[in-house]
């Protein structure tokens, strides 16, 4: 599994300077409040989420430099988070970034497939953004929602028990700019057993 996603984008790509807007800086600072003060640490994750949203989706250096000044820490311990989590991106992504989960329960229900439909529809090897940078498309390790599989998460939304119909649907409907039905695509509510006809 290759994802340039977990690559620093180069020199040219990353901006001079970060900082959280006057909105964020506020939210930042209610994050903050919910740990420890001797374990910054713990804002970690809440506080990079902030900064890759700010960030149209992926984190600059400046970003995890900015977080570990914010918080007083080093900037490996924020390095480290940001490398480990697949939902923090270290290069530019799409406008639609689309995640899909090839593991084992999603294997097993056809994610191999799904990869497939979304690289051909898109025109992209899965680790690359479109021409027109409004999708990117990456594999993934486990997103959580192996009872629904197979799943793919786009941006913060999940679409489950998919197939490639379904799938190409929902690409369709993305690249038109209509709206997209979240969830599960077979109408299961939760985790409920699939409905036999």
């Amino acid at each position: 599994m290759t994802s340039s996603f977990k690559e620093f984008a180069s020199d040219s790509l990353q901006p001079k300077e970060f900082s959280f807007t006057a909105e964020n800086l506020r939210e930042a600072k209610i994050v903050l409040k919910r740990y420890p003060k001797d374990y910054p640490e713990g804002a970690l994750m809440p506080l990079l989420t902030l900064a890759q949203k700010q960030s149209k989706g992926w984190l600059p250096k400046k970003a995890i430099e900015y977080i570990a000044s914010f918080l007083k820490v080093s900037e490996i311990k924020v390095l480290e988070i940001a490398t480990f989590y697949s939902m923090y991106n270290l290069s530019p992504v799409g406008k639609n970034h689309i995640e899909v989960c090839t593991t084992t329960p999603c294997m097993l229900r056809g994610s191999d497939d799904i990869l497939k439909v979304c690289e051909k529809f898109l025109n992209i090897n899965s680790g690359s953004v479109s021409k027109d940078k409004r999708f990117s498309l990456t594999e993934v390790e486990c997103l959580g929602a192996c009872v629904n599989a197979p799943v793919i998460k786009i941006d913060q939304d999940y679409f489950e028990d998919l197939d490639s119909k379904s799938t190409l649907n929902l690409l369709d409907c993305l690249a038109e700019n209509k709206t997209v039905k979240k969830g599960s695509q077979i109408m299961r509510r939760g985790t409920e057993p699939v409905r036999r006809k």
